[in-house]
């Protein structure tokens, strides 16, 4: 009866390593990297503009508007054709296409909200809090290749601060 209860239990104690073995094997599988042709279309929507003037008012722009682009320029920046092309172009081989440096996957909008192995990188409204802009701004990154120029971290930084809508 011992030898048979040593048994199972030295049986049981195996299947359970396997299992786990298998488990973190599944765990740390790396899947096939995958390359859109295109940015993958936004699954959600912006809501619509909430002020527009009647059409017998004329805006005039004052000296304070006109300096301050991030206001009005941070509106009209698009993820889908200004955002994601700048991406494409610096950060996606790394960061997606031949492989997912730190986790982070810049593929598409989902996947670059998600963050990296170290969280998020970008937080909505606050592109001095976001990683990504400070890394693009102290030349961390990209690493390789063509580094991101002033204007082009100007736009990423403006769509941060405009709240890195999926538009």
């Amino acid at each position: 009866m011992k030898k048979e209860t040593m048994k199972n239990l030295r049986n049981a104690v195996l299947l359970l390593s396997a299992l786990a073995l298998a488990a973190f094997l599944a765990g740390c599988a790396v899947a096939a990297p995958q390359t859109p042709t295109e940015p993958v279309p936004s699954t959600q929507t912006s809501p619509p503009p909430t002020t527009t003037p009647p059409p017998t008012e004329t805006l005039v722009p004052t000296a304070e508007a006109a300096n301050s682009p991030t206001e009005s320029a941070s509106t009209a920046i698009s993820y889908a054709s200004d955002v994601y092309p700048i991406l494409e172009a610096k950060c996606v081989k790394c960061h997606g296409v031949e492989r997912v440096k730190e986790g982070l996957n810049m593929l598409t909008y989902e996947q670059l909200m998600t963050g990296s192995f170290n969280g998020p990188v970008i937080v909505p409204g606050n592109a001095d809090e976001s990683l990504l802009a400070q890394l693009i701004a102290e030349g961390e990154m990209p690493d390789r290749g063509p580094k991101v120029t002033e204007a082009e971290l100007q736009v990423i930084k403006n769509w941060i601060n405009a709240g890195a809508l999926n538009n």
